[in-house]
């Protein structure tokens, strides 16, 4: 019996270490992160693509560019409270070097090697060429600073353990490389769009009880992340859009309306906010791609 325990502590500590290491934050890899100075005005379009400003812009304030953060994202698990990302040293990213920046994006990572929680969609913006992130931290740099200090997450026990994460991450974030930017090829352009940059996945595709995206229905729509209603298909199957031509879609990404008549509403119209400042040839990308993807059946009524 005194043998038997000593293997049972034996095996529980090494166990113990072995989770330990399998969960240790990494840092960025050395190739993602380049010498000099990056472009701003190139940083510009990559905050818009990617978003930025649609989580990170404090509530009830008119200027978009003033990233203070303070949204709260609800979800099953609890509330996830947006950070500050302006230039400020203190409450912002101010004082964080270009690593820690790229780090952050893509190894979803803090300066503090902790894990970020995934409601921050590095899994997609690591997919996005080294040199648009090191642009997009010259642009981050040139907007106004904000002293603003959002409250922390409220979570629900065991989720609230950022270390949980890395386990998380061991299951869904496999090595990827960077996507090709596709300048003048529309379908890698589009690709590198939707898939890095405006990171569309997390939102219209269906989880499972990890947390992970079900290949098999990768854009077929699913539960709204706050759990309230839905996020549609926007495969070319049906239940999607399958009846869309690249013209409405490059229409809807600029003008928020519909091929019959409607308005794209809730958080869609905050999307739209961004699309609409991309360049023409951008949203007619993200249309040839989308309707280049493997068509997705809605699911029936009754399964939904």
């Amino acid at each position: 019996m005194r043998a038997l325990l000593i293997l049972l502590v034996v095996v529980g500590l090494l166990a113990a270490v072995g989770g330990w290491l399998l969960t240790e934050p990494r840092r960025a890899d050395a190739a993602a992160i380049l010498a000099g100075d990056g472009d701003a005005a190139n940083g510009r379009l990559i905050f818009i693509a990617g978003g930025c400003a649609s989580c990170h812009s404090m509530p009830n304030q008119p200027d978009g560019l003033l990233l203070g953060g303070g949204l709260g994202i609800e979800s099953p698990f609890g509330t996830f409270t947006v950070p500050n990302i302006s230039p400020d040293p203190r409450a912002g990213i101010g004082a964080w070097s270009e690593e820690q920046f790229v780090t952050a994006l893509t190894k979803g990572v803090s300066p503090a090697n902790e894990h970020y929680f995934p409601a921050f969609p590095y899994i997609a913006y690591r997919r996005a060429a080294p040199a648009d992130l090191r642009d997009l931290f010259a642009y981050l740099k040139t907007l106004p600073p904000s002293a603003n200090a959002p409250p922390g997450h409220d979570l629900a026990f065991p989720f609230s353990v950022r270390r949980g994460v890395g386990i998380w991450k061991q299951l869904h974030m496999k090595d990827a490389p960077p996507l090709d930017p596709g300048t003048g090829d529309p379908l890698a352009r589009g690709r590198y769009l939707v898939e890095a940059l405006g990171h569309c996945a997390e939102c219209h595709s269906p989880r499972d009880i990890t947390g992970g995206i079900v290949a098999s229905r990768r854009y077929g729509g699913g539960p709204s992340p706050d759990g309230k209603g839905r996020m549609p298909n926007i495969t070319p199957g049906q239940g999607g859009i399958s009846d869309w031509s690249e013209d409405d879609i490059a229409f809807a990404l600029a003008d928020g309306t519909t091929p019959d008549g409607d308005v794209l509403g809730g958080d869609m119209a905050r999307v739209v906010k961004n699309t609409a400042q991309l360049p023409e040839d951008d949203r007619r990308a993200i249309a040839v791609y989308l309707k280049s993807l493997p068509p997705v059946d809605d699911a029936p009524a009754a399964a939904r």
